[in-house]
């Protein structure tokens, strides 16, 4: 595969596993355990690292190798992996880059599950956390400690959809702390919208649940940076920390909705700006936060970092209490209430006792995620419908 093909293409054929004397035109799910070899000296060569080739489905797996050849050729990565859950990858990037002194530096909004991990996990094993707000270059400046040796944040941020300036972050830290790694979390964006690495990041992490999958039929996450640190990622992180381990199945269904990234990811930001733009002119509406809106206060960013698209989360805020609020979500037809995100459905959610319910009501408040906040994952239904079921809701909000 050609490294100057276009993001299509690279979705679909990137990772083609040859077989000889056989050509499937999908990728067979190799559904096994173990591999095996033709020698005992074959498979000592393997084990010593002195020769490619598969030994065991969790040190590696035609399957999961191929997604991720596909998800580093989209990132513009050296090399990518996959993991069990979007948490199995979060997991398995940061007990690599750090152990016990070292200091992680992280945005002050982040998914909860990621939080909690970094608040009540990390720190229970020697790592020392501080939490501040990504969009102040100067606040991140004062934070950096000697032993700092990680950067993390998510650009557009859950719930909240902060940016964060990749290409300022990167720099200072890099400038900062040439050993430590500036890791994003990409899930909101995909590659098909942004690319960290271009902009200076080291890593790249994703829930594959979400639109990498696209169908909400698969666990999984993803990580994306240089040949050596996800070889390290998955020497040790993977295998002897976390042990989060994709299955050839879940791969296999990944490699099928990478296929298809670039349209469904374009219809969901379409869907999203018309959505947003209807929201934000309802009466009932307090709040809209859309990358793409000319009233986002870093629209100009958003222009700058994301391409293609601003995504497919919307959050808002509506004039009216907490009960109103929630009966109009109850009374959603469209619109499922679920947690996750990006798929053929449109879900919704309420961040501060759902996904984000780990967090402390003085962190919900600095993370700036409110009572009243909604949630709202575009699907790829036609976006009349979609603005139809909530104008019905908004309309009755008195």
């Amino acid at each position: 595969m050609d490294k100057n093909s276009g993001f299509a293409t690279k979705q679909i054929h990137v990772g083609k596993i040859e077989i000889p004397g056989i050509s499937p035109l999908a990728t067979p799910i190799f559904q096994t355990s173990t591999f095996e070899f033709a020698t005992t000296a074959e498979g000592a060569a393997r084990f010593a690292g002195e020769e490619q080739g598969y030994i065991y489905t969790r040190l590696g797996n035609p399957n999961i190798a191929k997604i991720g050849a596909k998800l580093a050729a989209l990132e513009h990565a050296e090399a990518g992996m996959a993991m069990a859950s979007g948490m199995g990858a979060v997991t398995t990037v940061m007990w690599t880059a750090l152990k016990a002194g070292d200091h992680l530096l992280a945005d002050d909004t982040l998914y909860g599950c990621t939080f909690s991990y970094f608040t009540h996990g990390l720190t229970r094993c020697g790592i020392d956390v501080t939490l501040v707000n990504f969009e102040d270059l100067e606040a991140v400046k004062a934070a950096i400690r000697p032993n700092t040796k990680a950067f993390y944040f998510e650009t557009p941020t859950n719930p909240s959809l902060k940016l964060i300036d990749i290409e300022a972050i990167s720099k200072l830290a890099h400038e900062s702390c040439p050993d430590a790694k500036v890791i994003v979390d990409n899930t909101f964006s995909t590659p098909y919208i942004q690319t960290p690495i271009d902009l200076g990041a080291d890593v790249v992490i994703h829930s594959a649940t979400k639109y990498l999958n696209g169908h909400g039929d698969v666990i999984a996450g993803m990580a994306a940076g240089s040949q050596e640190f996800i070889t390290e990622c998955n020497m040790f992180g993977l295998k002897d920390m976390t042990g989060a381990v994709l299955g050839p199945f879940e791969a296999y269904l990944i490699d099928r909705g990478m296929k298809t990234l670039d349209i469904r990811v374009q219809k969901h930001c379409d869907n999203a700006m018309k959505v947003a733009r209807f929201l934000e002119g309802h009466p009932a509406v307090e709040k809209v936060l859309y990358p793409g809106l000319e009233s986002h206060p870093r629209h100009e960013l958003a222009k700058k970092q994301m391409h293609n698209g601003f995504g497919g989360i919307i959050t808002f805020e509506l004039k009216c209490s907490r009960e109103e609020s929630a009966a109009f979500v109850n009374d959603l037809k469209l619109c499922t209430i679920a947690v996750s995100l990006g798929d053929a459905e449109t879900l919704i959610e309420h961040p501060a006792t759902m996904t984000h319910s780990t967090y402390t009501p003085e962190a919900l408040a600095q993370a700036g995620i409110g009572e009243s906040m909604l949630r709202l994952s575009i699907g790829l239904e036609d976006a009349e419908d979609i603005i139809a079921d909530l104008k019905e809701g908004l309309d009755r909000i008195k």
